[in-house]
């Protein structure tokens, strides 16, 4: 019977890695400014309850990444993407993979901060990271994998290397939101050199 990934606790997901531990993380990201797009499909956002809503916070999360990945065009986002090894199912709130009209090598999974639980989406996101390693060994590419935990409004950044260290941002908020663009377009930009 293979295992979910919202079926994980943190130890649980830190031993399919293997690690105990997740080391501190200071991504090397530049400040980015908003297009104007953007901007304006932010005010309409505010139309919406994204204090209370997770599917008004989800769309906050589409227009993100919307603003960013496209600037990398060796990308594609799927949305609720199947994501399996020979012990793992379950669906991916996104994975951001090289763009092909399939995925076989994600490069970076995102797990939704449900009722705003961090703890448990980072238990989600790292062991959808083990999975997303797996498939890409099993692809004879070996490269980091990254991840992303977020409510819409906090983001979260992990990576996880080839050797199995984990590694853990500080909190990311669209109230600094310059510094999150920045931070999401490098990892992207790594993302987008490994999608070859």
């Amino acid at each position: 019977m293979k295992r979910k990934y919202s079926g994980f606790s943190l130890r649980e997901a830190l031993e399919l890695i293997p690690t105990d531990q997740l080391l501190s993380w200071e991504l090397p990201m530049v400040s980015r400014v908003p297009s104007e797009n953007f901007q304006e499909n932010r005010r309409r956002l505010e139309a919406f309850d994204l204090e209370n809503s997770e599917q008004a916070r989800i769309l906050l999360m589409d227009a993100i990444f919307a603003e960013v990945v496209p600037g990398h065009p060796q990308l594609k986002i799927w949305k609720a993407a199947p994501l399996e090894t020979d012990t793992l199912i379950g669906v991916a709130d996104y994975l951001i993979a090289p763009k092909r009209a399939f995925v076989t090598t994600p490069l970076l999974c995102v797990a939704e901060a449900k009722k705003d639980d961090f703890l448990q989406g980072r238990a989600q996101c790292l062991a959808e990271m083990a999975a997303c390693r797996w498939n890409n060994k099993n692809n004879d590419l070996m490269i980091p994998i990254f991840g992303i935990v977020s409510n819409g409004v906090g983001w979260q950044f992990y990576r996880l290397t080839p050797e199995g260290e984990v590694f853990e941002s500080d909190l990311y908020s669209t109230k600094h939101l310059n510094e999150l663009l920045g931070a999401l377009d490098y990892i992207c930009d790594v993302c987008a050199k490994n999608a070859h």
